[in-house]
C-alpha cells in the first residue's frame, strides 16, 4: 500500500493542556483504520485537525506525495479529504439535493450530478427517500444519507466520526455494510469509535489516542495484531 498522508509531528493544545503530541502519523490509501481511546482523549479533535476544522501545530506534512502544510489548509487536501459527524447535518430540502450538495457547490453540471447521486442513493439504500423530508428521517437513515453525501465526491480520505453511534438494531448493520465498500472503492476510511464490530471488521488497523500519544496496532488477517506505539 502506498502512504497518502504523512505527518511527522502532530501537536495540539487548549491554552497550557496538552490534547495529544503525535510523534507519527502515517495513513495508507486504500486502507480502513479505527481510532480509539477513552472520552476526552482527543479522537473527535484529531479527525476534525486532519480536515481542517481545527488548526494545530504539524510538521514534515506530506499528502499524496506531495510537502504541504495543515495551516492553511491546502486545495489539495480541501479536494480530498472529506469529514463526516457523528450526528450529520441534513439541509431542509430533500435527501437528493442533500446528497448532491458538494457537487452543486463544486460547479457541476446538473445531468452529471443528478447521474451520480442516483447512484450513490442505491449504494447507501435510500433511493426510495429521494424526495422526503430529511428532518422526518430516522438517525439510520440519516447517517446512510451523510455516508453516500461523502462518498459522492470520492474522497481520498475519509474520516468517520462514532458512525454507527446511538443506532441499533438494522440501521446500526445497515451502515456497518457500508464501510467496507467504501475501502474497497480506494477511499482511505479513518474512524473514531468504540464499536467492537468496526474494530474487528477484516483488514482494519487500529489507532489508539492513550495520554496525548498514538499507538497503532497493524491488523492482520491471517493471525494477531502487532502492537507499535509511535
Amino acid at each position: 500500500m502506498s502512504t497518502l498522508l504523512r505527518i511527522a509531528r502532530l501537536r495540539k493544545c487548549f491554552g497550557e493542556r496538552v490534547q495529544f503530541d503525535i510523534e507519527r502519523l502515517s495513513l495508507d490509501a486504500g486502507r480502513a483504520y479505527v481510532l480509539t481511546g477513552v472520552n476526552g482523549a482527543g479522537k473527535s479533535t484529531l479527525l476534525r485537525v486532519l480536515a481542517g476544522l481545527e488548526g494545530a501545530q504539524a510538521e514534515g506534512v506530506v499528502f499524496d506525495s506531495q510537502a504541504t502544510t495543515l495551516a492553511p489548509y491546502p486545495p489539495l487536501m480541501r479536494a480530498a479529504v472529506v469529514y463526516v459527524h457523528q450526528h450529520p447535518v441534513m439541509f431542509s430540502t430533500s435527501v437528493s439535493a442533500n446528497i448532491g450538495y458538494g457537487l452543486v457547490a463544486r460547479g457541476m453540471p446538473k445531468a452529471q450530478v443528478a447521474r451520480l447521486v442516483d447512484a450513490a442513493m442505491e449504494w447507501a439504500g435510500v433511493a426510495h427517500l429521494r424526495g422526503s423530508d430529511p428532518s422526518r428521517l430516522s438517525g439510520g437513515e440519516k447517517q446512510r444519507i451523510a455516508l453516500a453525501r461523502a462518498r459522492v465526491l470520492e474522497p481520498r480520505l475519509l474520516l468517520l466520526d462514532e458512525p454507527t453511534a446511538n443506532l441499533d438494531g438494522a440501521a446500526r448493520e445497515q451502515v456497518l455494510a457500508l464501510i467496507p465498500q467504501l475501502v474497497r472503492g480506494g477511499a482511505c476510511v479513518v474512524m473514531a469509535c468504540h464499536d467492537r464490530d468496526l474494530i474487528a471488521l477484516p483488514g482494519v488497523a487500529r489507532l489508539k489516542l492513550r495520554d496525548g500519544r498514538l499507538e497503532r496496532r497493524n491488523a492482520d488477517r491471517d493471525g494477531p495484531s502487532i502492537a507499535l506505539v509511535t
